[in-house]
């Protein structure tokens, strides 16, 4: 018997800290819709127009309408796709750029997080209907079409081609991520001040002028189905994204199987991890590392996250070990005592 579970991912967000005389100040305002496969919900702290929620909404949209490849019949990326192995498709700069930034994170990930991963992707169907374990004989030949390298773009054309026949781009990765930082552009245009972005636990805590005060993030208990939370991070205009198997999984002849899964092998991930959490500058630096933290693992990953700049991690084991990078602990509160922090 197959069960398919997408459990969105909760977060408790407050605002906290405030040592400075702000400017006329509202009751928080939310909306939300379903976007990019989510529901995107936008809260206001501030300049609480219609016409921001409105602007914000429909840019995502229109990062949804260029870049899906699911329940669409045409999109930027589908027309890419269709014609790969036979020529060039002209896309808009927003979906050049996020390609190209792609791009750049598959080959720092050396292919573990790769942005043609789309054949595997559509095999396993997970977070659908119709997801089940693929025949091994068309795993291995979707890992044939998965390779970085064979993207070709042309920026003086803003042009877009797959060079083999079959391959597919997926920018599931990281399309949630730029949507979170085009929101967060939109707000600074705007002179918002305090706001939360949040696409489905993708989670923006904006502050732009309020430099003293802090937002408290719940990070969410990958081994909890009610929201709850296994500690509390403190961030100023930062985003925090987690990537776990606990979001996307079904289960089929007894056996679970979870949505993160290895361009190398064909199959989820599996190194004893449930989630790993990402704070970083940029929601699309976030949502990329969390998924290639994930995959590669503890010992790999957090030396992949030490290299960066204003970057931390927190890996969460299947038997509730916390394994951390530097400077993640600083400002965070483990709240859950059932959790202990690796030495």
């Amino acid at each position: 018997m197959k069960r398919i579970k997408y459990l969105p991912f909760l977060l408790l967000l407050l605002l906290v800290g405030c040592q400075q005389k702000e400017p006329e100040s509202f009751e928080p305002i939310s909306q939300n819709k379903f976007l990019l496969g989510t529901i995107v919900n936008i809260t206001l702290y501030d300049n609480p127009q219609q016409s921001i929620f409105d602007e914000i909404f429909t840019a995502i949209e229109e990062i949804e309408t260029k870049m899906t490849i699911n329940n669409a019949t045409t999109s930027e990326i589908i027309e890419i796709n269709h014609e790969a192995g036979n020529k060039a498709v002209k896309v808009s700069q927003e979906t050049f750029d996020v390609i190209k930034t792609g791009l750049e994170y598959s080959k720092l990930s050396q292919g573990r997080f790769d942005i043609t991963v789309g054949p595997l992707v559509k095999l396993w169907e997970i977070g659908f209907e119709d997801a089940h374990v693929p025949n091994p004989l068309e795993i291995e030949e979707s890992l044939t079409l998965i390779n970085y390298e064979n993207v070709e773009l042309n920026e003086d054309e803003l042009t877009v081609k797959l060079t083999e026949p079959n391959m597919m781009i997926d920018l599931g990765g990281i399309a949630k991520g730029y949507a979170a930082d085009v929101a967060a552009s939109i707000l600074k245009k705007h002179g918002n001040q305090q706001a939360i972005i949040n696409l489905g636990g993708n989670v923006y805590a904006y502050g732009e002028k309020t430099n003293k005060e802090t937002w408290k993030v719940g990070v969410q208990n990958p081994f909890s189905l009610r929201g709850e939370y296994l500690g509390i991070a403190k961030v100023k205009n930062k985003s925090i994204v987690t990537s776990g198997t606990y979001e996307r999984f079904f289960e089929q002849d007894g056996v679970t199987y979870h949505h993160i899964l290895d361009p190398k092998t064909g199959y989820p991930v599996e190194n004893g991890l449930m989630s790993v959490t990402i704070i970083a500058d940029s929601s699309m630096t976030a949502d990329a590392l969390s998924t290639i933290a994930f995959t590669l693992g503890i010992e790999e990953g957090l030396k992949l996250i030490e290299s960066l700049e204003d970057v931390e991690a927190l890996y969460v084991t299947n038997d509730k070990l916390l394994y951390a990078s530097s400077g993640f602990l600083n400002n965070f509160e483990l709240t859950d005592q059932t959790f202990s922090i690796a030495n």
